[in-house]
């Protein structure tokens, strides 16, 4: 059976980066009928906050993105939370101990900066913790069993590193990019089980993957270095190794690097999935659902951000996504975030929710401002601007005229539409609407025309200043529609205010 985990730590907010690799598990489980697993890795207690892992919770929640086996709704294969493994990975550890695959060091950390310091002096072409190094260091190859058993009984503090082997071609196939060729004298012998009595990632994440039967492991690339002694761990414990993908990297909208919280502050765009709130200084941090992405559209958004179906198709629902998802045509190279395509992808899942839907989303917002309208006209109001807003609070900001009159004008707009003879204009058209009787869109349009023919006038000398009366702007919804929805009598109102106040 295909078995893939999402593993976050719990170290602050969920980026967009972990999300998509959330979806891209996702999609692969479901496409292939198998199990999609949430596994909180949170044994680097230094770097740990609070909140964060029901933050990434609920991010996963919001999106839809539903975890057959979790911390939280448990599964045949748990503890979910690393934390809760302990024993297990201190009984792994041993393991490759007695094999000899690991090894017990007491370095202390001005020692092992001793050690680099030495190393750069010396302009030596391997700076790392090896089976070279090794040999000048407190270790069980340069100590003996009986005081290394003598110091770990006194309490001195140890971690066990990886023996990695010298002189190894490891070779590793990665379905993303292909063949992974490494030479183990480029490795360093990593601490597997720290001091403070907690494995490292490297150890729990591949004793987890084993016993969790994860049959493939997809993640970022940023984990690629990690792949050549995680390889060799699957060797040395003697198991099967799951097949591995490494997702392609979220890049800025330049393409220069990867995507960051301080490139969405700079550019006016969110990075994280929801809102969140810094424990420790208290700064507050502006998500997509809190922005006004619809969760639909944020799955869409990141699906295309290293991914692509082969097709032009763009749209996507998630039952579409996971119709069509293979990890063959997801790209080696990084994907730029391209704000301007995100809010597009927005704007189109919102066109496609119907009017009442709409209209459900958009009645708090009304009621913030202390305005209740009836279904009726909030449908009519919603079908207007529908084609015009990207997100649900865009429906008051470009159409707020809809439910009260506008007590400022546009500059730009009066500057263009205002002129001397205006105020003249707009008090006979006052009058001719007045006289309208079938006050329908159809019925203005025509009267109007034909008055302003009479009258030897442009449309634009008429109609631009008439909206910036009714709306406060120059631009906006169907001219014709809009008037009859508002009415003759709040029109009118209108008119006579602008006529008295546009010029103050």
């Amino acid at each position: 059976m295909v078995r893939v985990r999402f593993a976050p730590s719990p170290t602050g907010p969920l980026h967009i980066g972990g999300l998509r690799t959330a979806l891209f598990n996702f999609l692969f489980a479901r496409k292939n009928n198998g199990k999609f697993i949430l596994r909180i890795e949170d044994t680097d207690q230094l770097r740990y906050v609070p909140g964060a892992e029901d933050y990434i919770i609920e991010s996963l929640r919001w999106v839809g993105l539903d975890y057959d086996e979790g911390p939280d709704v448990g599964g045949p294969k748990g503890p979910y939370r690393q934390s809760e493994r302990v024993e297990i990975y201190r009984k792994y550890a041993q393991e490759l101990v007695d094999k000899g695959w690991a090894y017990y060091a007491f370095d202390t950390p001005e020692e092992l900066d001793a050690m680099r310091q030495r190393l750069r002096e010396a302009r030596s072409p391997v700076q790392l913790y090896n089976h070279i190094t090794r040999s000048e260091m407190k270790n069980s190859f340069t100590l003996s069993e009986s005081e290394v058993k003598e110091r770990i009984e006194s309490g001195e503090p140890y971690v066990i590193r990886f023996n990695m082997p010298a002189d190894r071609q490891i070779v590793v196939h990665d379905i993303i990019r292909g063949e992974v060729k490494v030479n183990s004298n480029t490795l360093d012998d990593k601490v597997l089980f720290k001091s403070d009595g907690f494995p490292t990632y490297h150890l729990a994440n591949i004793v987890d993957d084993h016993l969790m039967e994860i049959s493939h492991v997809i993640r970022g690339e940023e984990w690629l270095p990690s792949l050549p002694l995680h390889v060799l761990l699957y060797e040395a414990f003697g198991w099967e190794s799951p097949q591995f993908a490494h997702l392609p990297l979220i890049l800025k909208p330049n393409g220069k690097g990867k995507l960051s919280k301080r490139d969405g502050d700079q550019m006016g765009f969110p990075v994280f999935p929801l809102d969140w709130t810094d424990p420790k200084t208290g700064e507050k941090i502006r998500g997509y659902r809190e922005w006004g992405y619809l969760p639909e559209a944020v799955i869409n958004i990141l699906a295309m951000l290293g991914w692509n179906p082969g097709t032009d198709q763009e749209i996507f629902t998630l039952d579409e996504l996971i119709e069509q998802f293979s990890l063959e045509r997801v790209q080696k190279s990084g994907a730029k975030f391209d704000p301007d395509k995100a809010r597009w992808f927005n704007q189109q899942h919102l066109r496609r929710k119907s009017n009442e839907e709409l209209a459900g989303m958009f009645r708090p917002i009304l009621q913030l401002q202390g305005i209740e309208v009836d279904d009726r006209y909030l449908l009519r109001v919603i079908e207007l601007l529908k084609e015009r807003v990207e997100f649900v609070e865009d429906f008051w900001t470009k159409g707020y005229f809809f439910f009260e009159a506008p007590r400022s004008y546009d500059p730009k707009g009066v500057k263009k539409a205002w002129k001397e003879q205006t105020p003249q204009i707009m008090r006979e058209l006052k009058e001719k609407i007045i006289q309208i009787q079938d006050f329908t869109s159809e019925n203005i349009e025509r009267e109007l025309k034909q008055w302003i023919e009479s009258k030897g006038l442009s449309f634009s000398k008429v109609f631009t200043p008439l909206r910036l009366l009714v709306q406060g702007s120059t631009s906006g919804p169907h001219l014709f529609d809009m008037l009859e929805l508002i009415g003759k009598d709040e029109i009118i109102k209108r008119i006579e205010y602008g006529i008295e106040n546009i010029k103050k």
